[in-house]
C-alpha cells in the first residue's frame, strides 16, 4: 500500500510501491480496467470523517485537478523527502492514480495501469518446486528500503499535505464514478480493511497454476489485494506500514462529524 504514503497517505505511495512489482507474485493478474464499478458502501451521502474545514486548500490556492502534479510533488518533497519522491512517485496524474489505487485495495483486483508509482525492485522469489512451493522470505528484502522510508514518515506531516489537496482527491473519486461518495471515508474503510490482514505463522504456502504463483491456501487467496500485498512483505515490513496507517488513521478520523 504499500502505498512513500498515498500523497497525502503515507499508506497510499507506500502501498502502490509495493503492489505494482513487475515480477511473478503471489496474486492474480489484475485486469485492464482504469476503474471498478461504484461500490454502494462507499457512495453515501452520508459524511462520517469530515476533513477539517480550515485544512482544506489551507496556504497558496490550489491548482485544477489536471495541473496538480508538479505543487503535489513539491509538497510532499517537503513532508517525505525529494529523494524519496523522486526516486518512486511517477511524474503524472498523481491525484487520479493515488484514488483509484487507494479505492481499488479492498478488492480482489487492482487498475495496475493507474498506478502512482515505480514497482518495487528485484524479481519475486518462492522455495521449492511448483506444486510445493512457500514464500520465500528473502523477498522480504526487496520492500526494505520503501519501508524504511516510510519507517520515518511523520504522519502529521503527511497528513497535513492530504487535509491541504483534500478537494482534489475528492473531486477525483468522484470523477472515479462516487458523485456522492467521499474521499476521506473511503480512506478510512481502506485502512480497516489492510489493518485487518491476517497474521500467518509459518512459511506461507504456495502454488503456480499458470504465469504468477497464488496463494495455496483458498483462505488467502481470496482476500482483498492490499492484505494480499501485506502478506508478501512479511511480518516485520508489514508491522511497520500497519503502525503508520494506524497513525494516519487517528490524525483523518478526528474531526468529528456535523449533528443533524
Amino acid at each position: 500500500m504499500i502505498a512513500v504514503a498515498a500523497v497525502v497517505l503515507a499508506a497510499g505511495i507506500a502501498l502502490a510501491w509495493f503492489f505494482h512489482s513487475r515480477s511473478a507474485q503471489p496474486t492474480h493478474a489484475p485486469p485492464a480496467v482504469e476503474a471498478p464499478a461504484p461500490a454502494p458502501a462507499a457512495d453515501s451521502t452520508a459524511v462520517e470523517h469530515p476533513v477539517p474545514p480550515a485544512a482544506q486548500g489551507e496556504g497558496a490556492a490550489l491548482p485544477a485537478l489536471n495541473e496538480s502534479d508538479a505543487p503535489l510533488r513539491e509538497a510532499l518533497s517537503g513532508a517525505v523527502g525529494a529523494e524519496p519522491v523522486s526516486q518512486y512517485l511517477l511524474p503524472e496524474g498523481i491525484v487520479r492514480h493515488l484514488v483509484v489505487t487507494i479505492d481499488n485495495l479492498p478488492r480482489q483486483k487492482v487498475a495496475a495501469r493507474m498506478r502512482p508509482t515505480v514497482g518495487a525492485p528485484g524479481t519475486f522469489m518462492a522455495s521449492g518446486d511448483e506444486l510445493h512451493a512457500t514464500l520465500d522470505p528473502r523477498n522480504y528484502e526487496r520492500y526494505s528500503p520503501m519501508v524504511a522510508v516510510v519507517r520515518s514518515l511523520d504522519p502529521a506531516r503527511v497528513a497535513a499535505v492530504y487535509f491541504r489537496f483534500y478537494p482534489l482527491f475528492q473531486q477525483a473519486y468522484q470523477d472515479l464514478g462516487y458523485p456522492n461518495g467521499y474521499f476521506n471515508d473511503r480512506l478510512v474503510q481502506v485502512i480497516d480493511s489492510l489493518l485487518a490482514t491476517p497474521k500467518v505463522e509459518g512459511p506461507i504456502a504456495l502454488t503456480r497454476p499458470n504465469v504468477l504463483y497464488v496463494y495455496a491456501d483458498p483462505s488467502l487467496e481470496s482476500r482483498p489485494a492490499g492484505q494480499k500485498l501485506l502478506l508478501r512483505m512479511g511480518p516485520e515490513n508489514a508491522a511497520v506500514i500497519e503502525a503508520k496507517l494506524a497513525a494516519l488513521k487517528t490524525l483523518i478520523t478526528a474531526t468529528p462529524p456535523p449533528r443533524h
